[in-house]
Parts: structure tokens; C-alpha cells; sequence
């Protein structure tokens, strides 16, 4: 069953590669996804491809906000933002580290997670976008029951999994190796996976990272959960660069996302790849279909 409303689609940093992308996936979705393009005009016309300028960020930040009044009165069918530029942003005075928590603000959520998927592997960070070294100090087995129920029950509701199969990576090497290269594996994983197995779901690991991404690995869960950014993004974007979407779970709309930044270096040359757009907006349509069923 498909929803015939609009995809609310964002305009992005006016200075990157989001205008180009989105008239090539229009163009190329044409007749078959109906798209709203959120423009600010006058930031398009005013802005320089390759060249940043925070005098944008309030036209950046309509448009989101546009996009996500759009959903929630019901005009729209779903939210995909196009690519946006954090420094911009926050030399404006913006207050967020990025779209997925200025999302889960405008709408309300407790907590909005950030999913990466692409055919054949989907991945969450319990911790995003976090300096490394802060890493352990802020992993806590609360932190990762959530994230996981928050997962589980987006995999159930928006991508028709009834039990879905979670995996867990370590924070170590080896997942620890018992206790010899790493405790969080013992003091805060286990004892997450723990919980959450009491509660009826599907969930394994901790599971050395460096062994859960090849193929036969991967046709055991339905979604990895790593501890930090670099753990999930970089089998991801390695398996296929081109096609990734990022899936904001926790929210009380459907919102996806391309999963790469601006390109200022490539801007306005002509030369952006729109595959991954095209891939946020189809999976975008298919997660609202699911909804409206």
C-alpha cells in the first residue's frame, strides 16, 4: 500500500551539494515518489557552491522545522533531510550537536537513535557523535537497553520484523578477552544484554567488532548495535558508500536521510552522486507506507 502524500524533502546547507542532489533524485523519482522540495529561495540564490557561510543557518534551520510541521500536521508523509554543515550551524548560536537530536527536540521525543542501513546490514552507535576518549566514560548499561528497545521496536513497527535479532558489539578488542583487554564488556554489556534477554528480545554478544561484518556474520541479526560512531559507520560505508541511509528511530515521524555530508569540495561541479538521497527518499516512502498500513 503506498501513501500518496509528499515526501518533505529539506534544502540542506544551500552551499553544499544538497539543491544538485535533490533536482536529480525529483528528476529520477518522478511519477513514482511525489516530493516537496523545502526550498529557502533566497539562500539558494544567495549562496556560493564550496563556500559556507553561517549567514545561512537560519534558512537551513526553517526548513527543517518546515519539513517537520509538514509530517506532523499530516500534509507530508515523511521528513528526508538533505545534508547540513554542524560548525554553520553552531558558529550561528545553533544549540545542538545535529539533525538527529534537533529532531528529536522539535518533535518530542524522549530519546531519537540514529540507524545507518544499507541492503544486507543496518547499524546503530549507542554513542554518536562523541570524541573517542569519552567513549567509555559515557557508555552505562541504561544507555544500551534503551537504545536497543528503542531499535527493536522500530525494526518491528517501520520495518516488519515481529522478533527482531539484535547483536552487540564489545567496546574492546576481542570484546575485552575476558577481562584482559577491556572491563566495560563485564561491567556494563553483559550485564545490558542481560536485561534486555529477560525482557523476551533476541540479543547476542558481546561480539568482537572485527568479526560481525563479514557476510555469514551478518545473516544472524537484523540489526548490529556498536558502541561508538566509527564502529558501525565504517563497515557500513565500506560495504556500500553509495547507497546508505540514515534512519532516525525513536521519532513520532519517519525521517531518513543521505548518508554523507555537504561536499563542499565537489559543489555545484556538476559531479554529486544523488544515489543515496534516492535510496533515503524510497526507504523513506516504504517506512511511511508501513505506517499508514
Amino acid at each position: 500500500m503506498s501513501d500518496p502524500r509528499p515526501i518533505a524533502l529539506t534544502m540542506g546547507d544551500p552551499a553544499g551539494i544538497g539543491p544538485e542532489i535533490a533536482a536529480a533524485a525529483m528528476a529520477a523519482l518522478e511519477g513514482r515518489i511525489p516530493i516537496r522540495f523545502l526550498a529557502e529561495r533566497a539562500a539558494l540564490a544567495a549562496a556560493i557552491p564550496g563556500r559556507p557561510d553561517s549567514v545561512h543557518a537560519p534558512a537551513i534551520i526553517r526548513s527543517i522545522e518546515r519539513g517537520v510541521d509538514l509530517v506532523r500536521s499530516g500534509a507530508c508523509s515523511a521528513l528526508v533531510t538533505n545534508p547540513i554543515a554542524k560548525k554553520v550551524l553552531i558558529d550561528a548560536g545553533f544549540g545542538f550537536p545535529g539533525h538527529t537530536e534537533f529532531l528529536g527536540h522539535l518533535t518530542g521525543a524522549p530519546r531519537a537513535v540514529m540507524m545507518l542501513a544499507v541492503p544486507g546490514l543496518r547499524v546503530v552507535p549507542v554513542t554518536v557523535h562523541e570524541p573517542l576518549a569519552r567513549v567509555p566514560r559515557l557508555l552505562t548499561a541504561d544507555l544500551i537497553v534503551e537504545t536497543a528497545r528503542i531499535t527493536a521496536a522500530a525494526l518491528q513497527r517501520d520495518f516488519g520484523i515481529a522478533a527482531p535479532r539484535l547483536a552487540l558489539a564489545g567496546l574492546n578488542p576481542h570484546a575485552g578477552e575476558g577481562g584482559a583487554m577491556g572491563h566495560e564488556e563485564d561491567a556494563i554489556i553483559r550485564p545490558a544484554i542481560a536485561r534486555l534477554q529477560a525482557e523476551g528480545l533476541a540479543v547476542t554478544g558481546p561480539h568482537p567488532a572485527d568479526t560481525m561484518f563479514h557476510v555469514a556474520a551478518r545473516a544472524r541479526y537484523d540489526a548490529a548495535l556498536c558502541m561508538y560512531h566509527d564502529q558501525a559507520l565504517i563497515p557500513l560505508k565500506t560495504i556500500d558508500f553509495d547507497r546508505g541511509v540514515n534512519v532516525t528511530l525513536g521519532l513520532p515521524i519517519v525521517r531518513t536521510s543521505p548518508d554523507h555530508g555537504t561536499a563542499f569540495d565537489i559543489a555545484g561541479k556538476g559531479v554529486a552522486n544523488p544515489a543515496s538521497l534516492i535510496a533515503a527518499i524510497e526507504l523513506a516512502a516504504e517506512l511511511a507506507a508501513r505506517r499508514s498500513i
